[in-house]
């Protein structure tokens, strides 16, 4: 019987997430083989040899792979975003071309922010320009989730969005030295000096405003942090659970005592409740819904405030059980805490939803 993607994954991490985590990297070759068998980018549709999962689908899959590696979940993301925009925004010789490495083995990386450009990508320095039969791009990006680990890197800049090999002659890759949380992501900075490309670089025929190339890539990246936080909060809920019911204080298991039983039941509402956003965000995409990018700027804000807060609950249910990095919920805490700000602030996210909120019910 073929083993199922969530069964894979499974396998493949088993018992050594926190590992990957105090070294600060996964290992090439379970990146490798993922990616080999399209399991970093699961949407990529089959005629271009991926799983052609639908959102719903790479949905929980990506939930199941974030309640058991954050920093692996983090690169599914950053591959999923860069197989989307190109086969939403590329031409179709790109599609031809990139889809099916991306579904077999490539690693891939996407580059937004910058040192002064991080909520607000219009200030972005970097600058994509022509120079006769060749593009030239200069700059410098920050916390490029993957780029560590990257053969190919979409970089958005001041004239549109390229593809870039990392081995590129003026690509200088240099890993974040203690990121708070997804350690193992690869997270980097990207230094883009007069690097060399032909036009055909260009994702895309160009036409497309700046703006909405950012808003299409970002929304798939929004919607995948979201059921990544789905995970967290399952991975919190189980620890969390498994230790009030073993432990006992007073002559009692944890979960009989009430202050201790409400930390329960919140976990369990927040993982409802972002499980449930998520899933009609996911339909809102599946279904090509006119609303889905409020659907998953809602899901995104509530999966991730969900999944810090409910983060904090299971270390306070474990207390020093769970209060050192080795710990499932300890890991959670840390990686919770980005994603309130990767792919947009969760205040960006209310400003977004109040602009919604004045449109919409007016």
């Amino acid at each position: 019987m073929t083993a199922t993607p969530a069964e894979v994954v499974t396998e493949v991490v088993g018992d050594r997430a926190s590992l990957w985590d105090r070294q600060r990297e996964l290992p090439r070759k379970v990146l490798r083989k993922l990616a080999a068998g399209s399991l970093l980018c699961p949407q990529v549709p089959a005629a271009y040899g991926g799983l052609g999962m639908t959102s719903a689908q790479a949905g929980e899959f990506t939930a199941h792979v974030g309640g058991l590696c954050g920093s692996l979940r983090s690169v599914l993301t950053s591959q999923g975003m860069v197989a989307w925009a190109i086969h939403r925004l590329g031409t179709q010789e790109q599609r031809d071309t990139y889809l099916p490495k991306l579904a077999s083995g490539t690693l891939a990386g996407v580059a937004f922010s910058e040192r002064h450009a991080g909520s607000d990508l219009s200030a972005m320095a970097t600058e994509i320009r022509t120079d006769g039969a060749e593009l030239v791009v200069r700059g410098e990006k920050t916390w490029v989730t993957g780029a560590a680990y990257a053969d190919l890197l979409m970089v958005f800049g001041r004239g549109g969005v390229v593809l870039i090999p990392g081995s590129m002659v003026g690509v200088r890759i240099e890993p974040v030295p203690q990121p708070l949380g997804c350690r193992a992501a690869g997270h980097a900075t990207v230094r883009l000096d007069d690097v060399r490309l032909p036009r055909t670089s260009r994702l895309g025929t160009g036409r497309r405003p700046l703006g909405m190339q950012i808003t299409s890539a970002l929304t798939y990246g929004r919607l995948s942090v979201a059921w990544g936080c789905v995970g967290i909060l399952r991975a919190c809920l189980a620890a969390a659970v498994s230790h009030a019911r073993t432990r006992h204080q007073f002559g009692r298991a944890l979960a009989e005592h009430q202050l201790v039983a409400r930390h329960l039941a919140e976990l369990l509402v927040a993982e409802q409740a972002a499980t449930r956003v998520c899933e009609h965000a996911s339909s809102c995409w599946d279904q090509a819904r006119p609303q889905v990018v409020s659907a998953v700027v809602v899901a995104k804000h509530l999966a991730a405030t969900n999944a810090m807060r409910g983060a904090a609950s299971a270390v306070q249910v474990l207390a020093s059980a769970g209060a050192h990095d080795d710990h499932v919920v300890a890991r959670a805490f840390r990686d919770a805490k980005l994603m309130e700000i990767i792919e947009g602030s969760s205040e960006i996210s209310q400003l977004l939803l109040a602009e919604h909120a004045i449109t919409e019910w007016s």
